[in-house]
């Protein structure tokens, strides 16, 4: 039986979301995984979709991007998105592949485009392994 995998996916760098999504789905194998993709405006709302979902899907991976501006918007939305994720993982004990990146400017995003892969990777063994 396929496992359900649920993808969201922050567009707001429409760009640097598109790349994570492709090494994303790269990875997952159709034949083993089915996968839902959601799109949400940005990375504060990745948590409560999971949240929403979680009953519905044996693993979930969370894509998106924070760019560092002026403000310190960055460090909550970083600090509050990877701890959401974190306590819904353990609290559901299912797999979050986190693929979110935090960077410090556009180029650095860019370079980090296979994040995704990484985040499937991390559901794929855990489901694997139970």
């Amino acid at each position: 039986m396929k496992k359900k995998i649920l993808v969201i996916i922050a567009d707001y760098y429409k760009d640097i979301s598109n790349d994570l999504l492709k090494s994303t789905l790269n990875n997952l194998n159709k034949k083993h995984y089915s996968i839902k993709i959601l799109k949400v405006p940005g990375v504060f709302e990745i948590p409560v979709t999971i949240s929403r979902n979680i009953n519905k899907y044996n693993g979930f991976i969370a894509l998106g991007c924070v760019i560092k501006g002026q403000t310190p918007h960055f460090d909550f939305i970083s600090q509050s998105a990877t701890d959401a994720i974190m306590k819904l993982s353990i609290s559901s004990k299912k797999p979050i592949g986190n693929g979110i990146i935090t960077c410090l400017n556009k180029k650095q995003a860019i370079a980090r485009g296979k994040k995704g892969l990484e985040a499937s990777e991390a559901v794929k063994v855990v489901l694997t392994n139970k």
